[in-house]
């Protein structure tokens, strides 16, 4: 498809979201795989926060966080998948400035506030396993509403102010976006004024949201395997740790990606691959979560049971 060609007078009204250029057969076929994907991912996830609601065992600051995480999961995934599924089978890729900005805004928002998520949930796992005496006290459920509160808050206000900087770049051409969603780093290369302050203020505030939580993640498990290290028997030790495995695991995909992804060179790296990493952390990974989540943790299996007994009518 044709761009817009480059000219001073001529402001963006439309970006091409290019996504995929495969053969039609191929494309067909990836739809049906994305598409599965993109079920899977929402019925995991919602599965989830109606076992968080629905079960009383499962009324805890862990199983709080979770269902928060999966929630916005659920947010997280819908902000791209869908642009994603229909741009296998339209013609037309197009999508005006106003909804690039408001996709850029969401997708934004919501992987900032994971990030402060799961820095928020190693906060958790470290309370109980470094000061269990004091864990019912402290993590109580006021707490608990403010840290997750302060998640939303903070992720939707700082990307606010990047998004805000970024709607201040002027765009005339060319128009295409070599990625399947309105990425960052893709519209800041699209931008015909270069503007020096803006580009650090949007690296520095990106740093902030991304970093800061994975130091904290790193110390509370440090923290926390010096804890597990002192534990003198071995079934204790395979306890405490099993209780934050899932969630480490979890981390580990989630940033394994992003610092791939932003932080190692990638001048050399072809657009293709690019866009492969861009899928692991915008549509493989939250598809990831619940099953990593469920399968690892007998409370929430054993949950699931009790509600499909229950709607079978065996309990």
């Amino acid at each position: 498809m044709a761009h817009v060609p480059w000219t001073n007078q001529t402001s963006i009204i439309k970006f091409v979201l290019l996504g995929f250029g495969n053969p039609k057969e191929v494309q067909i076929l990836l739809f049906v795989v994305f598409l599965v994907i993109y079920i899977v991912t929402l019925a995991g996830n919602l599965l989830i926060v109606a076992l968080v609601v629905a079960d009383q065992q499962l009324h805890t600051p862990m199983y709080f966080f979770l269902g928060n995480l999966s929630f916005l999961e659920t947010c997280y995934t819908s902000v791209t998948s869908p642009r994603l599924l229909a741009g296998f089978l339209a013609e037309d890729r197009t999508i005006s400035f106003s909804d690039c900005i408001t996709q850029l805004f969401f997708f934004g928002a919501l992987a900032c506030i994971e990030c402060f998520i799961l820095a928020v949930m190693a906060y958790d796992r470290y309370l109980a396993i470094c000061n269990p005496l004091n864990y019912n006290v402290i993590m109580n459920l006021r707490l608990c509403l403010q840290l997750v509160s302060a998640s939303w808050i903070t992720g939707f206000s700082a990307n606010s102010l990047v998004v805000g900087m970024v709607r201040q770049l002027s765009f005339c051409g060319p128009n295409e976006i070599n990625n399947f969603f309105c990425d960052m780093e893709e519209l800041v290369k699209l931008s015909c004024t270069k503007s020096i302050l803006v580009e650090m203020i949007v690296l520095v505030s990106c740093s902030l949201v991304s970093l800061a939580p994975f130091l904290f993640i790193v110390v509370s498990y440090i923290l926390i395997l010096s804890a597990i290290l002192r534990i003198t028997s071995s079934a204790g030790r395979q306890k405490a740790f099993s209780t934050c495995a899932s969630h480490l695991l979890v981390v580990s995909l989630y940033y394994g990606t992003i610092i791939i992804m932003y932080v190692m060179p990638s001048a050399e790296w072809s657009p293709e691959l690019h866009k492969s990493l861009s899928l692991m952390y915008t549509v493989i990974t939250p598809m990831f979560n619940p099953i990593i989540y469920s399968l690892r943790n007998k409370e929430v299996k054993g949950a699931f049971r009790k509600v499909v007994l229950q709607n079978l009518g065996m309990i």
